[in-house]
């Protein structure tokens, strides 16, 4: 732990101990920092207090009155901001921003800063008269507000015994409450980080978060329209203190290391101006270096049930919303993990849940709770498996039964034979196209005639990033590489092309959101006689094809050509 400021200037015979006694007594009558207190009594000066600084942590200064700062960087910080944390940007160097600061070891607002700005921040020192005679100078605002002591970087500069850890003590804004904790928790400093992490995935629009112990550092990853970006990587010490955070929040084990663990969360937090509910799940898994957690944000505002906006084309659309409106029958989803098949489902169920019509879903985990349906959690640990509980289903007088994953022979045997006695079920697979489907059903044990009378259809999917609507602008990619991914040569050569030049709305990427592809195989006369004869996947497809399906990569052009993504995107996630 570093020495405190008080201490330091004594060390270092700028002042005396009793001086330092009345300094403090004139910082608990006028408030303020330690070392503006000292500067206000004459007894030390600016140039005093930052040489200290930068000895103690090894940073380099600079006199900020004789540097010229460009107007253009100083935009890269808001007013409010630079008020608040008492900083000033002062040059960009590739994707490093040098912000002059008087507290280099506020970690929060190094994160904060690198958050807003997107570049790795790097600290100089400067005294704290010049650095609010610079914001005066720069922003052209009126004087800067005085930082109450315990404020942003309090800890560096208090002299008090109760201080804490350098770099863990600044005070920032409460956007989560997290369960019932008190104020004495709200105001821990882990319990901040870890409330700022979860603030900012949000604000972000992130779908998970990755929380990774490696050998020589911590590193926060957020997962925003399907890929991985490093946001932050807070100091190594703190990676036991923010999984047992995370672990407390979630009820789990926090005495438990060597296993791995999953649970569940609900905070209350401020979204675009109103307070609501965000469910989160929880993954604790044992690594080399520590445990990594993975947090899946289940937000419900952008949980997208209407079937319309999916991203099915007409005709797809058409068909499928066929196979459900069926009152037997099986409809597959497949895909791999993070392809949108909940999604789908859950726009299945609500397109049916009416008054007159039981619904009953099971879910390994149930990630979102829809009204007037019966979920039903899978624990498999205590026996309650997806065929333990399709059995129950069945004696529970349903119209339609959602079943999470088909995993197993067993599950698969029920299933079929559900779907055979006049209910509609819905379930999902983990494969890469319709047609295999069928082969997969067949390698788990079922009979291909029990696959031909009773799957009526299959849809495989996948998602891509939508361009930003805020930035996006003609492209012209090369003619040979359109008519390589599938496109005729009269079209590639007159297609209009898009892509997102970035902004800050898309956090510079050109993609805001994502949108799906469709591939559905509706089980017609001729495929179900090819089932019947033990056809291979390929031969599936060519019929399902020349019966007028879509493909996933058909279906990726259709999205370029409506411009909806790019060219890049569809060749990421689809084959020929």
């Amino acid at each position: 732990m570093a020495a405190k400021l008080g201490d330091l200037l004594v060390r270092e015979n700028l002042i005396t101990r009793q001086q330092l006694g009345k300094a403090l007594e004139y910082q608990r009558v006028h408030g303020g920092r330690l070392g503006y207190c000292l500067i206000q009594l004459g007894w030390v000066t600016g140039e005093d207090i930052s040489a200290i600084i930068c000895r103690q942590f090894g940073l380099p200064s600079i006199n900020l009155p004789f540097f010229e700062v460009d107007p253009s960087i100083v935009k890269l910080i808001p007013l409010e901001t630079a008020r608040k944390y008492q900083v000033l940007p002062l040059s960009r160097a590739g994707s490093t921003l040098t912000i002059a600061t008087i507290d280099p070891t506020d970690v929060f607002a190094m994160d904060d800063l690198q958050f807003m700005t997107g570049f790795t921040i790097e600290p100089v020192v400067v005294a704290e008269s010049a650095i609010r005679e610079a914001i005066h100078k720069y922003y052209g605002a009126g004087p800067t507000p005085e930082l109450k002591q315990g404020g942003a970087g309090a800890t560096v500069e208090s002299g008090q015994p109760a201080g804490s850890e350098p770099g863990m003590g600044s005070a920032t804004d409460r956007p989560i409450a997290p369960g019932n904790s008190g104020q004495a928790d709200e105001e821990a400093p882990v319990v901040k980080l870890v409330n700022r992490i979860l603030s900012s995935a949000l604000k972000q629009g992130a779908s998970d978060i990755h929380i990774e112990p490696y050998e020589q550092e911590l590193r926060v990853r957020f997962r925003i329209d399907g890929l991985l970006s490093t946001v932050m990587t807070p100091p190594l010490s703190l990676k036991d203190a923010v999984t047992s955070r995370i672990k407390i929040m979630a009820k789990l084990d926090i005495s438990e290391k060597r296993l791995p663990q999953d649970g569940r969360m609900k905070i209350r937090m401020k979204k675009e101006g109103r307070v609501g509910d965000l469910d989160l799940r929880v993954s604790v898994l044992p690594t080399l270096h520590g445990e990594k957690v993975v947090l899946r944000l289940l937000d419900r505002d952008r949980l997208m049930l209407d079937m319309t906006q999916l991203g099915f084309e007409p005709e797809t659309l058409r068909r499928f919303e066929s196979a459900i409106l069926k009152p037997y029958g099986m409809v597959l989803v497949t895909g791999p993990t993070g392809s949108g098949k909940t999604s789908t489902l859950y726009s299945s169920i609500t397109r049916l849940n009416r008054t007159d019509t039981n619904i009953l879903t099971a879910e390994d985990p149930v990630e979102f709770n829809l009204p007037g349906i019966n979920q039903v959690q899978v624990k498999e640990q205590i026996g309650l498996t997806f065929a333990t509980a399709l059995r129950a289903f069945l004696r529970q007088d349903p119209n339609i039964v959602l079943v999470g994953e088909v995993r197993d022979p067993e599950t698969a045997e029920i299933a079929i034979k559900a779907a055979l006695t006049g209910h509609l079920v819905l379930s999902t697979l983990h494969t890469n196209d319709a047609a295999s489907t069928v082969s997969r059903l067949t390698n788990m044990g079922v009979e291909p005639f029990l696959v031909a009378t009773s799957v009526h259809l299959i849809c495989a999917q996948r998602l891509v990033r939508r361009i930003c609507r805020q930035c996006k602008q003609a492209d012209d990619p090369p003619v040979e590489a359109l008519i390589e991914a599938g496109l005729a040569p009269s079209e590639a050569q007159e297609i209009l092309t898009y892509r997102g030049q970035g902004c800050d709305a898309c956090n510079h990427t050109g993609y805001k959101g994502r949108v799906g592809l469709f591939e559905v195989m509706e089980i017609g006369d001729g495929l179900r006689e090819l089932i019947l004869r033990g056809g291979s996947s390929a031969q599936l497809k060519q019929k399902a094809i020349q019966g007028g399906m879509i493909t996933l990569r058909a279906s990726g052009l259709q999205k370029i050509r409506d411009g909806l993504t790019t060219l890049e995107e569809v060749l990421r996630e689809t084959v020929k």
